[in-house]
């Protein structure tokens, strides 16, 4: 039975490969050459190199990233916490940070155990009742519990258990801030909150922001079969969020999500991205993408998983035209679920850039938005 598996796996890798290798004109199906006049060339439409990408953040931020910049070379906190306390609790942006910076203090200690992330714990001990710090703080726990929990089951749920505590913490320093409540949607995932306690936790999320992508998101994963619910509830949950999304949500583009999230490994189905399930999906990504704000901090996390969508569908146009608002940025699904982000983004462009050119597109002929 091994044996029957691993030809029926290779037989379909070279399926795979074979539709990107060999390119379809209009007289059959011909092998491109590298340096042949027809040879499909990202850096033609002016694409950022694989070693340019920036592998932190799913788009630009660059207040961010210079505060950033500043607290990891000085380990001074204070330029974070005047950020943070500049960053309206309304809308997406908080969020994102808050997850950049314990993000960053993560990987700090990562690196150097025992030492790394000093700016953190600076910030927590010089100003406690501070609500961004809080916010950090409680995040930064979270991350961790889901790096350790490979480790032992004890660890993780002693990490989430105050993480959990901490949130509670951070809710009480910044009435009507929904972060604090989004951090713990991540905590109610990892310790299996009962369904009652998930929904009052929800409840709470919901009459402070009723259209937040990113507590949606995490909200979701707890819906998810590979946690404490099923296929069904996550396309419910999905589904029901995208049908009262107003006018320039990003909320139009959920059950793409939660389609991602259910997807296997190996697609046995031929053309699955094609089906009219996953076709209805990203129509509603499209749509979502084509009505936001060109400034909303979503769009590059729904951009970045409706292109991959995109690419596997062979709507080559389309993913192109998406490529060109992405490029330069890595930082989200579904590259982030690989080793090299950066690796697995530029494979799918390039395969985007052979596919369009091969249908008789050219940097001339494609359009951006």
């Amino acid at each position: 039975m091994e044996i029957l598996w691993t030809l029926l796996a290779l037989c379909m890798l070279v399926a795979i490969l074979s539709r990107f290798v060999f390119r379809r004109g209009a007289g059959g199906i011909r092998l491109s050459r590298p340096g042949a006049p027809d040879a499909a060339d990202p850096s033609a439409y002016g694409f950022a190199l694989q070693e340019e990408l920036d592998v932190r953040l799913p788009g630009p931020d660059q207040d961010l990233l210079d505060v950033l910049a500043v607290v990891q070379q000085t380990q001074d906190h204070k330029p974070a916490q005047r950020l943070l306390a500049e960053t309206p609790k309304e809308g997406e942006r908080r969020w994102q940070r808050v997850q950049a910076f314990a993000g960053a203090a993560s990987l700090e200690l990562a690196q150097r155990p025992g030492v790394g992330g000093a700016w953190l714990r600076s910030w927590r001990s010089e100003a406690p009742k501070d609500a961004g710090g809080a916010q950090v703080h409680a995040e930064f726990l979270v991350q961790q519990a889901w790096r350790s929990s490979s480790a032992g089951r004890d660890d993780f749920r002693i990490i989430l258990e105050e993480a959990r505590s901490l949130c509670a913490e951070a809710a009480l320093l910044a009435p009507g801030d929904p972060v604090p409540y989004v951090v713990e949607l991540a905590v109610a995932r990892g310790l299996a909150y009962p369904r009652p306690e998930f929904d009052r936790l929800w409840a709470a999320v919901l009459d402070r922001a009723p259209h937040h992508m990113g507590a949606h998101l995490a909200a979701l994963h707890y819906h998810c079969e590979k946690w404490h619910g099923s296929r069904a509830q996550a396309d419910e949950f999905a589904t029901a969020a995208a049908a009262r999304a107003p006018k320039g949500s990003l909320l139009s583009a959920l059950p793409l999500f939660a389609l991602h999230e259910h997807v296997p490994d190996v697609v046995l189905v031929s053309d699955f991205h094609r089906t009219a399930v996953v076709s209805r999906a990203m129509e509603g990504a499209l749509h979502a993408v084509h009505q936001a704000r060109p400034d909303d901090p979503v769009l590059p996390l729904v951009r970045h998983l409706l292109v991959s969508f995109l690419v596997r569908a062979e709507r080559w146009a389309e993913a192109m035209e998406q490529f060109v608002a992405l490029d330069g940025h890595v930082g989200a699904l579904p590259w982030t679920l690989t080793e090299d982000p950066a690796a697995s983004y530029t494979l799918c462009r390039a395969l985007a850039v052979a596919g369009y050119e091969a249908n008789g597109g050219s940097p001339a002929t494609l359009h951006r938005p």
